[in-house]
């Protein structure tokens, strides 16, 4: 049972345009976003983070692997659903998200950017030079390793908040592995 109110009537206000949009965007309202709609100021932080990030360079596959591979370590059952959907939107096979799950890619692009988004979550960003020198010797370059980060940050506030408030999952269950 959730621990705050999901029911988008009762949020506040300066929420609802918010709502609206997410809404219009998903064709539903996920019950993460009625959540985080009990803080005007969250929302928009999170609503905002999200199309930055999908503006990005790193590309909405990527950027749905790195959160599923978040959600599996921090065993967040709902960010691991939703990002395992929004990949599959995004062009990822479903053994491609499997994968991802587990921090593997057999692309050796995709497989650097989730093991180092994975050590920077386990290592609590403790990483080292060689950590960043792997991810250029991949191909990225600093646009790319401040973006891995970006998203690390964003998935890390979506965990917590579905993990601590304990929201219903509403998409198609994925089992952590």
């Amino acid at each position: 049972m959730p621990r705050v109110n999901i029911e988008s009537r009762s949020a506040p206000s300066a929420s609802q345009p918010l709502l609206t949009q997410i809404q219009q965007a998903f064709g539903t309202l996920p019950n993460m976003f009625k959540a985080v709609a009990n803080s005007p100021a969250a929302l928009q932080s999170m609503w905002t983070a999200f199309g930055a990030l999908g503006q990005g360079t790193l590309g909405a596959k990527l950027g749905e692997q790195i959160a599923v591979a978040i959600a599996n370590r921090n065993r967040c059952e709902y960010c691991l659903a939703a990002h395992t959907v929004l990949g599959q939107n995004a062009g990822a096979l479903p053994a491609e998200m499997a994968a991802a799950q587990l921090g593997r890619s057999e692309d050796t692009r995709t497989a650097a950017a989730l093991v180092f988004a994975l050590k920077v979550v386990e290592q609590r960003a403790q990483i080292t030079d060689a950590d960043v020198a792997h991810l250029r010797e991949a191909g990225f370059g600093d646009e790319q390793i401040v973006e891995i980060m970006a998203h690390v940050a964003l998935n890390l506030f979506t965990n917590y908040i579905n993990v601590a408030l304990d929201v219903p999952v509403d998409f198609p269950r994925v089992a952590l592995k």
